[in-house]
């Protein structure tokens, strides 16, 4: 039957600089074009982790070497950036890939905005990684020299993180509801979408912060009145005991299983615990909706009930 469906894209999964993206792409729009070839509807967001603090660290070297002919860019401007570089590619790709397989549709990358509240504790407590994986000398270089805050990101080395505040809506939601009803493939919220809050009167105004991808992919998937929201990851399924001899791979869960084991410390921050938060507030906010989590390669299985962690009530 012919679903709604919301796709997360990691960052990660993206590559690290712009060859390795050209390259990545390829594959990535392979897995979506299944989807739509198996006829269903398909809104696509993705992360830019990698991606925009490649282009703050070189927008932060241009103002370094001419600070008044290059002032210092907000981060949610390099967060709109990496949203143009990143959709480039992906509708490029995903167009060319259709069209060889004879299917006929628009591809439209939408530059998003997303509110966040000025207010949200995320502000005080920087989670988000972004950036490339550092050693622990080359963070601490990092840390003194620019004040950057770092941590280590589940076992995969060392990131700077920044503020990553909860969606409240995704300002062009009409127009992404337009075009999907249109029948045209949306790429939207890219990099979690533009943080901004409003201000006087109809202004909004960037916030400094990336807003987590998995969480506005879910805002965006609720809005669609979506059936079904996937968030891509590194494994094929969710697993509790990662990493250690009693490992379990997790194949359905209810919300409040996930909640359990969510508050049981089993997921990384900043790693497989949003993707699960993400993926319970989606199965929860309408009986029917299902979160799947898994592999970009088996996303279409997944679908069809054959591998990835669902996550429905």
């Amino acid at each position: 039957m012919k679903k709604r469906i919301v796709v997360a894209l990691g960052g990660n999964a993206l590559g690290g600089n712009l060859p390795e993206q050209m390259e990545a792409v390829k594959t990535t729009v392979k897995a979506i074009a299944d989807l739509i070839e198996a006829d269903h509807e398909v809104v696509i967001a993705h992360g830019n982790g990698p991606q925009v603090g490649m282009i703050q660290n070189a927008m932060t070297e241009l103002t370094r070497s001419n600070p008044e002919k290059y002032p210092m860019v907000p981060l949610s401007v390099c967060t709109a950036m990496s949203q143009g570089y990143i959709g480039y590619d992906l509708q490029n790709e995903l167009r060319e890939e259709l069209l060889d397989r004879g299917i006929n549709k628009g591809v439209a990358m939408l530059l998003t905005q997303v509110e966040v509240d000025p207010k949200d504790p995320a502000f005080d407590n920087p989670t988000k990684p972004i950036g490339a994986f550092m050693s622990k000398e080359e963070a601490e270089e990092l840390a003194k020299s620019k004040g950057y805050k770092i941590v280590e990101d589940a076992g995969r080395g060392y990131r700077r993180v920044v503020a990553s505040p909860r969606p409240i809506s995704i300002v062009e939601i009409d127009t992404i509801k337009a075009l999907v009803d249109a029948d045209k493939i949306v790429i939207a919220c890219g990099g979690g979408g533009i943080p901004v809050f409003k201000t006087e009167g109809n202004n909004l105004k960037g916030a400094g912060a990336v807003i987590d991808k998995d969480f506005a992919a879910e805002c965006m998937a609720e809005a669609l009145d979506a059936d079904f929201l996937i968030i891509l990851t590194a494994v094929e399924k969710v697993a509790i005991n990662f990493g250690k001899p009693n490992e379990e791979w997790l194949g359905s869960l209810t919300p409040e299983e996930a909640k359990k084991y969510c508050a049981a410390g089993e997921f990384a921050p900043g790693s497989m615990l949003p993707k699960v938060e993400a993926a319970v507030k989606f199965a929860e906010s309408k009986e029917g909706r299902v979160a799947l989590i898994t592999l970009l390669e088996k996303a279409r299985d997944g679908i069809e009930g054959k591998t990835g962690t669902t996550i429905k009530m």
